[in-house]
């Protein structure tokens, strides 16, 4: 795979789970990482420490990706840093597996605001520098948007507009050379999984049991893929939303 290593990077959320598996690939490759977390203030100084200790670069940032003034604060730190920002990762993300019945407009505006508007927010900031010459952009979806789960309206329908903005996004900035895709995870084993009882439930068994590969996956497992997209291996691939579920469809 090509070399990173003049290349900065944010990830939003990426104090934990497939946020920081991301950061880490991407720091192998070179990359400055910056480690976006909002509340988990620990968890990111723990990734940071876990990249400098391998030789990499890397510094947490807190920021709201729903907030613009963050959002402008949270480039202005990296580029302060490491220089431009020439790659991004939209993976904050919130959840709340609900019927349809138990849907608030509050939870609408929460899970919303964070999952589509923040990543409206993060792209504009990146595609709002002058002085960058490529850049990769790689949302975080999910497979959910393919097998829609019952009980994950809301998170779906979020990321079903994260997919088309993603698609539009990339027929925007294609001809500044920004290049824009989407990954959609299947079901894996992070803190947040394993938080919200997922771990050794029936739902994961079933989920096991309709993947091909049979397992549910890890951060490992998406770590490599979103660094080739951000390489310049996938310089001839925008515009991509990308099924990575272990074949579960």
């Amino acid at each position: 795979m090509s070399s990173n290593n003049a290349r900065t990077a944010i990830v939003t959320g990426a104090s934990k789970g497939l946020g920081a598996g991301i950061a880490q690939a991407l720091a192998e490759t070179g990359t400055a990482v910056v480690v976006n977390y909002r509340t988990d203030a620990q968890g990111a100084e723990r990734v940071v420490t876990g990249i400098t200790a391998n030789g990499g670069r890397a510094m947490a940032v807190q920021a709201d990706v729903a907030s613009s003034d963050d959002v402008r604060r949270l480039f202005d730190r990296a580029r302060e840093a490491y220089g431009p920002v020439d790659v991004l990762v939209n993976n904050a993300a919130v959840v709340n597996f609900a019927p349809l019945s138990d849907i608030t407009e509050d939870e609408f505006q929460r899970e919303m605001t964070t999952n589509l508007l923040g990543t409206i927010l993060t792209t504009q900031a990146l595609a709002a520098q002058d002085d960058i010459a490529a850049a990769s952009i790689i949302n975080v979806s999910t497979a959910g948007t393919v097998t829609h789960p019952p009980y994950a309206s809301l998170y779906v329908a979020s990321k079903s507009a994260v997919n088309a903005f993603t698609i539009v996004a990339a027929k925007e900035l294609g001809p500044r050379g920004i290049r824009v895709n989407a990954i959609m995870p299947g079901p894996s084993d992070t803190e947040g999984s394993r938080a919200m009882g997922y771990a050794g439930s029936d739902q994961e068994a079933q989920a096991i049991a309709a993947t091909p590969l049979g397992r549910t996956g890890t951060p490992d497992d998406y770590g490599p893929l979103v660094a080739f997209l951000a390489s310049d291996d996938a310089r001839w691939i925008t515009g991509d939303v990308i099924l990575a579920s272990g074949g579960m469809r």
